[in-house]
């Protein structure tokens, strides 16, 4: 299952999505995995989440990050959840490849039954229909 924090930079997204995450600690019987942009929400996030900074690896477009999802997901057996927080950022996607990159995602989340949240950076009137379907949060 993919669902989306959506709302424009600024507006808690990130807030949200740390909140989510630490509440779902507390149920998993799995590993939760976090991706963001920085280090910079270490101390804010429970040390049973694993805090992964995609920068720190060279993905430089759509394609090449999803690889990197499923060389998370396949490296772990007992992946439960995985947050991507500022995804459009950290996956380099471009605006028309939205659609694609939550396709290939809801295929990886129902494949290996990994529940996957995204905080995306646009109004939810810009998302497309497919998007705006897994909406959880419109900051």
């Amino acid at each position: 299952m993919v669902q989306i924090i959506a709302g424009e930079k600024g507006k808690g997204k990130t807030k949200k999505l740390l909140e989510t995450v630490n509440a779902a600690v507390m149920a998993a019987n799995g590993n939760i995995v976090y991706l963001d942009k920085s280090q910079k929400h270490m101390y804010e996030l429970s040390n049973r989440v694993r805090l992964v900074n995609v920068t720190d690896y060279p993905i430089t477009n759509c394609d090449e990050f999803m690889g990197f999802i499923c060389g998370i997901v396949s490296q772990d057996n007992d992946l439960e959840e995985l947050y991507l927080d500022s995804f459009l950022t950290i996956s380099n996607m471009k605006d028309d490849e939205i659609t694609h990159a939550i396709e290939k995602l809801d295929i990886i989340s129902e494949k290996y039954n990994v529940k996957i949240v995204l905080s995306v950076s646009k109004n939810e009137n810009e998302l497309p229909e497919c998007a705006k379907a897994k909406l959880i949060v419109s900051l």
